[in-house]
């Protein structure tokens, strides 16, 4: 008995000796958490000396950013329960069927994510405080929790708000709010290194902290997770529960549980006197971010929010003449994040359960999702269901499904292929499917924080069918198909489709070989063959001087999957010869675009991410504060990404735009920056705008006070998809059929061009899916999506809708492509 006493003594002598010596994050550092802004690499090694000295904690890599920080992430608990994390780890997925067996854990899950804009920065400090706290005096909570840190999702955001503020602020730092340390230079520190809202990349998973991260949180799949966040400087502290509207799949248990958690966080608040808010602003809808993502895979996903964001730095002097510093910041994330461990702790055992009985849920009105299309476009759908571990399969080529037509918004069929795709909700991550694939989104109210519409098919341009029925018993086995083309020396050239963002690829890859790549403006047929326009002919003729010709081009077209045809003669059967005006040379472009103080940050980052990672083609960046020096006459092609430009721009460069346009360039805008040009002098397209009924115009405004965001939302459209009319005989819209779904993301909207092309357009406002206000729906009628009009020798191409939006609107990519080579 002595013996045994002794050693439970000896344990906790060690124990407590040891936990008594590890640095608290201020002493490791050399400065008081909160005088400054910890740079990542000190917060990284924070991290790893107390894994190294902790055995309550094991720290980890996932990831590198693209300026090459680590990805990293905690995982906190008693020792013995992480002796034995990976059977708590396989126990747990086995709640949601993911792993075979039954589970037996009643531990809860807690992910707490950190930072995710970058310069909300006062996070990533609350991370080491959470931490500390948790090891030296929550042990007993971890007895049955895994609490999973993260402490900065965005490093590259964080570091370069840090490193901006840390040279620049005052010492002591300046309060006041004219100071410069509260005024961050474009693009600010919030994105990440190619300007992407990670917050906004759950789903779509184009960053690569994103798809890095999506493999360790489908190896956890928590109870839990929270995302960290800061607000403007004179909003209280925000929690759960969330605002409506609440996406229907959201079970009761989740609203009820993250109210409970909001009752907890509140109860910590009111004993400092800390005001807070609580049912505003931060809805559930949207599944690609931080707090929606994890609902939708079964988890109570929160968003919390901490007034201060870039502009308070550390510290800074509210409306309400308080001054708000770091050191309050991090303390209020800091209580908020252990109040949330507490809840789990205390309720792991329900948490376990509610958990289970969220994927044992099949009764989903749609069993079974169809898709036929392009297989370029079914494997780059194929691509990102992997990425979240989503299955599907091949259907038996032949057969009818019915169901609700996404092509037709109306009951309909399709005829299975050897490609058609069939997705069934009848899968342990099956709530993700029905909301990524449902073909209306359902709002129990229409006002929201982000877009309202985002389904599959219509963003992949595919013919889709949602089925009643589930196919996933009828399935074939995946079939791969590898594309080998063969050089044929005596040919006259090859030929190559047009119909997917794949062909932009392969031509880019040409054109910085040095290869000419000529396309045809009209449908043609060789040797037996029929081609839409737009296919590329690549010529034996137009590349005399090119070593290797034959070998370079199917070298590439193998490299991309491209299948050449090749033609043994430039005498087709029918339409143009390869000689033919109508059959014309693209070119290398030269291709510049406008960034800096009045371009918009996320499509600026949206068209770099699109030329340096899936287009591959070179783009010089050109700031707007220094574009009236450069000479536009070394390039071909002008891009204006969205943007205010009224002060950024002016009429010189207006001008100066003009005469490059006139002189046979090529300018193409987006967006707000359609609206810039809308109406100036030399520019024909217009803003439509409904006309105000006169006999009101001049009326008193008897809307009340409490009904005013109500009335505001009638002129708004925050992210809808609307089916245009297109010509697709026009050079920018080849490979595209005669009709295209946009994603449209403003109540901004223009009217048919008088003179120019209409190349996607509205004559009738038809909304397939999403919310449009009463008054913004009325400007649709007649309105354009893209278009463009000859200027001198060069031309103007509008693209009213982005389609490089977030990355993720997959089927306007080649809208995009074609801008930049087809159209001359």
């Amino acid at each position: 008995m002595k013996n045994k006493i002794l050693a439970v003594s000896l344990f906790f002598l060690t124990f407590f000796s040891v936990h008594a010596q590890l640095k608290s994050p201020s002493d490791f550092l050399g400065y008081e958490l909160g005088s400054q802004f910890s740079r990542h690499a000190d917060v990284v090694d924070y991290f790893e000396y107390i894994a190294e000295n902790s055995p309550l904690v094991t720290y980890h890599t996932y990831g590198k950013t693209n300026e090459r920080r680590p990805l990293t992430y905690a995982v906190i608990s008693t020792e013995e329960n992480i002796g034995n994390i990976e059977e708590i780890r396989k126990n747990h997925l086995r709640q949601t069927g993911i792993l075979d067996g039954t589970p037996t854990t009643d531990k809860a899950i807690v992910w707490l994510s950190y930072n995710v804009h970058g310069n909300e920065a006062s996070s990533t400090e609350a991370s080491m405080k959470t931490l500390y706290n948790l090891i030296t005096e929550k042990q007993d909570w971890l007895k049955n929790t895994i609490v999973i840190i993260d402490p900065c999702v965005n490093p590259d955001g964080r570091d370069r708000y840090a490193n901006w503020y840390n040279q620049v602020k005052q010492t002591p730092f300046n309060t006041s709010q004219d100071a410069a340390e509260h005024y961050e230079p474009w693009p600010g520190g919030r994105p990440n290194h190619y300007l992407y809202d990670l917050n906004r990349d759950w789903l779509w998973a184009t960053q690569v902290e994103t798809r890095s991260r999506l493999k360790i949180y489908n190896q956890w799949m928590p109870h839990i997770h929270v995302d960290f966040h800061e607000q403007g400087i004179n909003n209280p502290y925000y929690f759960a529960p969330a605002a409506e509207p609440f996406h229907d799949i959201i079970t009761p248990f989740q609203r009820d549980f993250q109210t409970r958690i909001g009752k907890n966080n509140a109860k910590y608040f009111d004993k400092e006197g800390w005001l807070f808010f609580t049912k505003e602003s931060f809805d559930l809808l949207y599944p690609s971010y931080g707090d929606t993502y994890p609902t939708y895979m079964g988890a109570i996903g929160m968003t919390y929010e901490q007034a201060g964001h870039g502009r308070s730095g550390l510290g800074i002097e509210t409306d309400q003449e308080q001054t708000l510093t770091l050191k309050d910041r991090i303390n209020h994330h800091f209580t908020t994040g252990i109040s949330t461990v507490e809840m789990a702790s205390k309720n792991a055992e329900e948490l376990a359960s509610e958990f289970s009985n969220y994927f044992e849920n099949t009764d989903r009105k749609y069993k079974t999702f169809a898709l036929n299309g392009n297989k370029d476009k079914i494997d780059a759908l194929k691509e990102l269901l992997d990425r979240h571990e989503i299955k599907y399969s091949r259907a038996n080529k032949g057969e009818r499904i019915s169901g609700y037509s996404f092509t037709e918004n109306k009951d309909g069929s399709l005829t299975t292929t050897d490609q058609t795709l069939l997705v069934s909700t009848q899968q342990p991550k099956g709530h993700m499917v029905e909301v990524l694939f449902e073909p209306k989104t359902k709002l129990n109210d229409s006002v929201t924080y982000d877009i309202t519409a985002w389904s599959l098919p219509y963003a992949y341009g595919l013919n889709a069918v949602a089925s009643t029925r589930d196919y996933s018993g009828k399935n074939t086995t995946e079939t791969t198909s590898n594309i080998s083309n063969v050089v044929d020396a005596e040919a006259a050239g090859y030929i190559s489709k047009w119909n997917s963002l794949k062909d932009p690829e392969f031509l880019a890859a040409l054109l910085k070989k040095d290869v000419k790549v000529r396309f045809s403006e009209l449908p043609f047929s060789s040797e037996g063959k029929k081609f839409d326009a737009g296919s590329l002919i690549i010529t034996k003729s137009d590349n005399k001087n090119l070593e290797d010709f034959n070998k370079t081009v199917v070298e590439t077209a193998n490299e991309f999957e491209r299948e050449l045809t090749v033609a043994n003669t430039s005498f087709v059967t029918s339409g143009p010869d390869f000689g033919s005006p109508d059959v014309k040379l693209i070119g290398n472009p030269k291709i510049a675009m406008l960034r800096g103080e009045g371009t918009s940050s996320l499509n600026y980052g949206e068209i770099w991410y699109f030329f340096e990672q899936e287009l591959h083609y070179p783009v010089t960046a050109i700031g707007t504060e220094y574009f009236n020096r450069i000479d536009l006459n070394s390039y071909d092609i002008l891009i204006v990404p969205e943007g205010y430009y009224g002060n950024a721009l002016g009429n010189a460069s207006v001008n100066k735009i003009k005469d490059f346009v006139q002189a046979g360039g090529k300018m193409i805008t987006i967006g707000r920056s359609v609206g810039y040009f809308a109406g100036q002098d030399g520019f024909s397209i217009k803003e439509n705008k409904v006309e105000e009924n006169k006999d009101n115009a001049n009326s008193p405004n008897l809307t009340p006070y409490s009904m005013r965001t109500r009335e505001r939302i009638k002129g708004n459209s925050p992210g809808s998809i609307v089916k245009t009319t297109v010509d697709n005989t026009h050079p920018l819209a080849f490979g595209y059929d005669n009709a295209y779904f946009s994603l449209k993301l403003s109540s901004s909207n223009y009217g048919l061009l008088n003179n120019g092309y209409n190349v996607a357009y509205m004559q009738e406002p038809k909304v397939v899916s999403g919310f449009v206000g009463s008054e913004a729906y009325k400007t649709l009628e007649n309105s354009v999506v893209f278009a463009q009009e000859n200027m001198g020798r060069g031309s103007v191409i509008y693209m009213v809708d982005n389609p490089l939006f977030r990355s993720f609107w997959q089927n306007g990519k080649l809208f995009f492509a074609n801008a930049l080579f087809m159209v001359k």
